[in-house]
Formats: C-alpha cells, sequence, structure tokens
C-alpha cells in the first residue's frame, strides 16, 4: 500500500484517524503500533514476522546496550548484535542475488540466486534499529522498556516506505506523551496535500516524458530529447521522493509527532556540497553520525578524510539498490566532494552565483542520468548521446513536439524546486492573515486533494521510484 493510492486514502486514512482519536490517550501507541503492522502486510503480508523480528531485536539489544546497567562488555555485545542484526538482514534480503551474479560471472560459477523478494522499507527501518541501540550505547538516550512504544518508533506506517529516517531521540518524547490540537492538525493536513499533489500530479505527469524518450525510436530522438528526458527525470526523483516525505511528515504531524525535514529545496544549491546538504537529509547525517565520524571523520589528517568520504559515498550509493550504477553514482558524488573541498572551494566562491548554481545543477543532472540507468550499456550510450557522440542530431522535429508539450510543466516544476511559492505564500499571510489562513489556505488544499485523487482516479500510471530502494 503506497500513500498515492485510492486504498490508502479513502479506506485506511480515514479508518486509522477515526480510531486513532476515538481511543484514550494510553492506547494510541498500540493503535498505531497495529495499523502499521497492518499497513506493512498488506503489501508484504509473508515479511511481517521479520519486521517484529527486527522490532525483537531491537528491544532486546536496546535493554542490554544500557552500559550504566549491563556493564561495557554486555553493552559492547548487545550493539555488535545488533549491527550483524541489521546488516546482515541488509546484504541478505536486498545484495545476495547481486553478490551471487557477480561471484557466477567472475568464477564462471553456477550458483543459484537466491531470487528474494526485497522487504518494503527494510532500508529504512533497519538504520532506525539500529541507530536507536547505538544510541542507547553512547547514553544519548535511554533504553524504551515498552515493546509497544519501540514497535510504535520502528514501524511506524508514515515514515515506513520511504523514510525520511526517523532517530528515535528525535521522537523520544513524543513517543511518551504527544498533544495534539486542531492547527497541528490542519498544518499536517496541508503539508500532506503538498506532498500528494507533488507526487499525483508532477512526479507521474514528467515521468511520462522520460519514459516516452527512452521508448521513442532512433529516428525520433536528438541530442537535446536525451538531455530532456535527464531533466525530466532530474525533476521526477526530487517531486517524487520529497512529496513523500511531504506526506510523511504532514501524516506524523496529523498524529501529534513532528518528524524532521528530509529536503531543503536541493535544486537551488550553488555547489554539490550544498546539494547534499539539502537532498535527503536524514540519510546523510546518519551517514555523517554513525560512519563517518567513527571512522575518524576529519580528525585523523587530510588523507584518513578523504579515505572516509569515500567509503561513506561508497555506502550511499549502494544502500540505494544493488547494482554497480548505484555504486558509481556513490562513488560519482564522493569524488565531486572531494575535489570541492580539496580544489574547487576558494575557486567557486569567486564566481557570480548564477555560474555556481549551472555548474551545481549540470553535475546534479548528470549524477541522476547515472542513477537511472541499471543498464550500463545504456548509461554509457546515453552520456554518449548527452555529448554529440551517438550519431544524433542537435534538434529534432519530434524534440520540438516534446517540449511544446511539456513546456508548460517544466516552467511549474521550475518554479516548485524553488522556495517562491513557499515565500509568497508567507508574505500573503503577514499581509492579510485571515483571508490568507480562513479561505486561501484552505481553499488551496482542497483544491490540490481534489486533483491529486482525480487524477490517480483516472490513471493507472503511479509509478513510485524510492520504493524499490
Amino acid at each position: 500500500m503506497v500513500f498515492s493510492s485510492m486504498v490508502f486514502l479513502f479506506a485506511f486514512i480515514p479508518a486509522v484517524f477515526l480510531l486513532y482519536f476515538l481511543v484514550p490517550q494510553k492506547f494510541k501507541n498500540l493503535v498505531l503500533f497495529i495499523v502499521s503492522l497492518f499497513f506493512y502486510a498488506w503489501g508484504e503480508p509473508r515479511y511481517i514476522l521479520l519486521m517484529l523480528a527486527s522490532i525483537g531485536a531491537a528491544y532486546v539489544t536496546g535493554l542490554f546496550a544500557d552500559k550504566k546497567k549491563y556493564g561495557k562488555t554486555k553493552a559492547v555485545l548487545a550493539t555488535l548484535f545488533a549491527v550483524v542484526w541489521n546488516i546482515g538482514l541488509l546484504l541478505y534480503f536486498k545484495y545476495a542475488d547481486f553478490f551471487v551474479t557477480n561471484v557466477n560471472a567472475i568464477a564462471g560459477s553456477q550458483i543459484t540466486l537466491p531470487g528474494l523478494a526485497l522487504p518494503i522499507g527494510i532500508s529504512f527501518y533497519s538504520f532506525q534499529s539500529l541507530s536507536y541501540v547505538i544510541d542507547v550505547y553512547r547514553g544519548e538516550v535511554k533504553p524504551q522498556k515498552n515493546f509497544i512504544t519501540l514497535g510504535t518508533y520502528v514501524a511506524l506506517f508514515p515514515q515506513l516506505v520511504a523514510g525520511p529516517i526517523v532517530r528515535y531521540k528525535d521522537i523520544e518524547r513524543q513517543l511518551i506523551s504527544r498533544q495534539l490540537n486542531m492547527q497541528q492538525f490542519a498544518s499536517g493536513a496541508k503539508r500532506f496535500a503538498v506532498g500528494l499533489a507533488k507526487k499525483a500530479l508532477l512526479a507521474n505527469n514528467i515521468y511520462v516524458l522520460f519514459n516516452e524518450i527512452n521508448a521513442a525510436p532512433q529516428k525520433d530522438l536528438s541530442v537535446t530529447a536525451v538531455w530532456l528526458a535527464a531533466i525530466a527525470y532530474t525533476f521526477q526523483i526530487y517531486f517524487d521522493f520529497s512529496g513523500y516525505s511531504d506526506m510523511a511528515i504532514g501524516m506524523g504531524r496529523m498524529l501529534g509527532f513532528e518528524f524532521l525535514e528530509n529536503f531543503d529545496y536541493p535544486y537551488i544549491s550553488k555547489s554539490v556540497t550544498e546539494f547534499w546538504r539539502r537532498w535527503h537529509m536524514s540519510l546523510s547525517s546518519w551517514f555523517r553520525d554513525y560512519v563517518y565520524i567513527p571512522l575518524g571523520g576529519n580528525r585523523k589528517g587530510k588523507v584518513r578524510q578523504c579515505v572516509n568520504i569515500l567509503i561513506v559515498w561508497c555506502l550511499t550509493g549502494f544502500w540505494h539498490g544493488a547494482n554497480w550504477n548505484f555504486l558509481m553514482w556513490g562513488l560519482y558524488f564522493g569524488i565531486g566532494l572531494l575535489i570541492e573541498k580539496l580544489l574547487l572551494k576558494k575557486l567557486l566562491d569567486k564566481l557570480p552565483a548564477a555560474v555556481q548554481h549551472i555548474y551545481a545543477l549540470f553535475l546534479i543532472v548528470m549524477g541522476w542520468e547515472i542513477f537511472a540507468y541499471e543498464d550500463t550499456s545504456q548509461l554509457l550510450l546515453n552520456i554518449k548521446r548527452m555529448f554529440g557522440a551517438g550519431g544524433l542530431p542537435l534538434w529534432s522535429a519530434q524534440t520540438g513536439a516534446w517540449l511544446m508539450q511539456y513546456l508548460p510543466l517544466i516552467a511549474v516544476l521550475i518554479l516548485g524546486s524553488t522556495p517562491v511559492i513557499f515565500k509568497l505564500g508567507r508574505t500573503l499571510n503577514r499581509k492579510c492573515e485571515t483571508v490568507y489562513q480562513l479561505v486561501l489556505e484552505p481553499l488551496c488544499t482542497a483544491a490540490m486533494l481534489f486533483f491529486s485523487a482525480a487524477y490517480l482516479a483516472s490513471s493507472a500510471f503511479n509509478p513510485f521510484l524510492y520504493f524499490r530502494f
């Protein structure tokens, strides 16, 4: 079950909120835990026991990771078990086929592929469980002794499928006691509507262009068309993923939780370094706090720092998927960050802001080109085509038709990638608060919900990129 499905919007969510607000405060976590398990079982019924086992492992290891109560030796062993369990699950379910395929290719063996289906959300809930146990070991949080409360944290359905990666320490107090008022609920509903519109109306429609160009015959293609496809994918992955993050944050707020932001207009960045401070911030901060800093960070000299950065970015790329293009994507950005840090920073700072922005966007688009194609031969062919080495003309009649058809949507996507609309809303709220809050904002929220639902009801095309990561 995904957020942009009719079952979720018109059956699951109404039932959840009705039940959640009817039960007393002391039973709200239990309700959330049960409905989250139901949400998970809807899409992956055979893996519900795996999720319960993960919650159980986090619960037990979290208790024994308390150094003050059990001593350092037991705490270390408990934490190591949590690392082995969570990373082991990822390696087995997400990467087993990849490793076996490559062993067969190198050694000429014929080992049978496990052929395992990827459990929904395993990349997210494994990282959340692991960060909880590590934080207990570090003494940053107290172990949670209530199994239902911890289970609610791990399985919480708003952020289960696609994040953001929520740290236990960020919502520890909210798990124990949270108050919800109508203003907070309305704010969450508006945020959910924005996310749904970004996903259904923007991401889905620009993805149609990406698919059309990739499926087009050679005679219709041009260098410009290949770049247009790359730009379409760049918009699609942002509005798809940030839309889901908005929906998760909105639903969390409607339930009384405040999740940290996951995106901060990444396409207005002026460097690769700035881009990764704005894109998927929960993942970047997770690798920083639980991999980069424990490896030594920048405390052991330049060479060690560079090695640590490359390790982190190899893991970041590989976290996204079991394919070589994801590893190349991670290395691409890792090397780009190193080049900026060691060579380009002072030069970039002297350039006009527009030039910095063009530089960053070029590297970002090229990065998404690597990310988009798991077939390496197709990736290399596309890159050749983008730079005129693929035998394509610069322009074609079909390219003009695509551009004219999608130009209004692209204009909206460009606008939506900047804080312009947000700043406009804030200005209207400041200058005519009553009209904005009582008329404009509710009307816009209702319109986004209505048109998004209408689109989803009339279209069978509803891809979700991060569902497979």
